[in-house]
């Protein structure tokens, strides 16, 4: 065995730090005398380093060294040619075990794609012919093809993938995400479904997922939970979160966090989907949960874009937007294509004014996830901030007709027609036909009552805002409810309501506003019991007023309550 086999065996046997020092030093005996390896072996010993480089994550310098190598295996073909083998009975053995020049090439691309050089990685595997191409090199093609938005070439890759495995479920998808029908994709795995027991879900599956990327969250979510219901497939981490994102897009936050509660208790180190739960618990105001949410995942992993996120959640809700955007910022390195994190780095960039790169943000988000419809509100918040009111319609109106006419789409719609005088009607009619697809949609609840309140119709506000509230509880809801009693003179309420919105958001500035101002500003009635004692005061009777002990607990209470002195 020679030194060159030995570095092969450390290679295979993953002592990469072992093949790293002993490559490097035999590579510089070759440099010194070109004579004491044979062209196939320093070949070896460039692929054999490059790997180890790889493993270490030196990814440039290990794309030089695979240049290195097939420049040296270029030679080495021509030499070849050019002159029969020298009946070198070591040579023999060596060329057999020869590292894969299709490898090395793919390699390459693996370093590429990590440097973020999408380009060099698409050109590196292009130039592999059609037929030498492995299902990994065709799956690691249509995703690039895919991100570089080239959906053809991307779209006959996923399809190679699939004639050579058939039950390639991320490639599946991926072609559903480039708009291929899922009949035509559940025909490519047909054959197997039916030689193979036990697979009869897989046309289901195929279907559910369809749906998701066409943006039908409730047939989507109907055809997850048939699914799921099944007893083989209960419990099932990924269905269920699944059903967690969908749920969230459909705008069901209550049942969204309950799916992703479930998933994580299934599976305690799940990092997938826990950006989105992070950002509904701290929309919830549920900033403590949060945060602990955060450094569970960093234990985990700190090399995924999600605990970044759910930390960045924490700190823009805590109103940290400077923190807020370096830990978006940090996520997308993670992860370009992560849309949860673009969604934070956007917002993050908007509340501090930066409107224009928060719009660039937005936009990408949109590009990456065209069914999501908190991308668009993103975008449409951007235009709104800086008076763009044509741009935000022009979106509104494209977003209503591409997903169709749902309580989200139709109150997002009315969203902007409430920024123009001239089409307040028109959002009067399209949160009326949202609250009778879905009466207890926040967001339209919201709107609606805003209209009301510039109406000054506080009693159709009350009603509106407590059924709203007879089936959940948001704080929110309760602020709003809170300032419409004030409205009315319904102060005590009004104070409870206000209570209420901050037991369940501590960090709700508006309702700690509402209630401060009350506590400042005495009531009518209070105005009148004051004057009442005055009177009292004056008229010589103030002796029965001391001598009243329930008269004088009822107004320690009061002090207590409304913080007088």
């Amino acid at each position: 065995m020679n030194v060159v086999e030995h570095v092969r065996e450390m290679a295979v046997a993953g002592l990469h730090s072992n093949v790293r020092l002993l490559s490097g030093l035999l590579l510089t005996m070759s440099g010194n005398n070109p004579e004491l390896f044979s062209p196939s072996q320093k070949y070896q010993l460039l692929v054999y380093h490059a790997d180890s480089l790889f493993h270490d994550k030196e990814y440039r310098n290990a794309v030089s060294k695979y240049t290195m190598a097939l420049q040296q295996k270029k030679a080495l073909s021509k030499t070849s040619k050019v002159r029969p083998s020298t009946g070198n009975a070591a040579s023999t053995p060596q060329s057999q075990c020869l590292p894969s020049e299709i490898e090395v090439k793919y390699k390459m691309a693996e370093c590429y794609t990590m440097l973020k050089q999408d380009k060099d990685a698409i050109a590196i595997l292009d130039g592999i012919p059609s037929r030498q191409r492995t299902p990994k090199i065709n799956m690691m093609l249509a995703n690039l093809y895919k991100k570089a938005g080239q959906e053809r070439s991307s779209v006959t890759s996923y399809k190679e993938v699939l004639r050579q495995c058939p039950l390639a479920l991320d490639a599946i998808l991926g072609l559903l995400s480039l708009s291929v029908k899922g009949a035509e994709v559940a025909s490519m795995t047909m054959n197997v479904i039916q030689s193979i027991p036990n697979l009869d879900w897989l046309s289901v599956w195929i279907k559910a997922y369809a749906f998701v990327h066409t943006g039908d969250n409730t047939r989507a979510i109907n055809t997850i939970c048939s699914l799921e219901k099944k007893s083989l497939l209960r419990d099932n981490v990924d269905l269920l979160g699944s059903l967690a994102d969908l749920y969230f897009r459909a705008g069901d936050n209550k049942n969204s966090i309950l799916k992703f509660e479930q998933a994580q208790m299934l599976d305690p180190y799940l990092i997938k989907g826990m950006d989105v739960y992070g950002y509904l618990l701290a929309r919830e105001g549920r900033l403590e949960d949060v945060e602990n949410l955060g450094c569970r995942l960093f234990n985990i992993s700190d090399q995924h874009a999600e605990p970044w996120v759910v930390s960045g959640c924490h700190s823009f809700y805590s109103k940290r937007y400077s923190r807020a955007l370096y830990l978006g910022a940090k996520a997308i390195q993670l992860n370009s294509n992560s849309v949860q994190a673009l969604l934070l780095k956007g917002a993050a960039l908007r509340n501090m004014g930066r409107v224009q790169e928060a719009i660039i943000h937005f936009r990408e988000a949109i590009r990456l996830a065209p069914c999501r419809l908190d991308c668009y509100e993103g975008l449409i918040d951007c235009y709104l901030a800086s008076n763009s009111i044509r741009e935000a319609m022009v979106m509104a109106n494209n977003v209503y007709k591409t997903l169709g006419a749902n309580a989200q789409t139709l109150t997002l719609l009315a969203t902007v027609c409430l920024e123009d005088p001239v089409t307040q009607e028109k959002a009067k009619t399209l949160l009326d036909k949202a609250l009778t697809q879905r009466p207890d949609y926040i967001k339209a609840v919201v709107k609606k009552a805003e209209l009301l309140s510039r109406e000054q119709k506080y009693e159709d506000g009350i009603a509106l805002l407590r059924n709203a509230l007879a089936n959940q509880s948001d704080c929110v809801l309760h602020r709003i409810l809170g300032d419409f009693l004030v409205a009315v003179s319904e102060y005590q309420e009004a104070m409870d309501q206000y209570s209420i919105a901050l037991s369940l958001d501590p960090h709700d500035q508006k309702s700690l506003e509402g209630m401060q101002k009350m506590e400042k500003e005495e009531s009518p009635t209070d105005a009148t019991q004051e004057e009442d004692v005055d009177d009292m005061e004056g008229s010589g009777e103030e002796g029965d007023l001391e001598g009243s002990d329930s008269e004088a607990a009822q107004w320690a209470d009061q002090e207590q309550w409304f913080g007088m002195q």
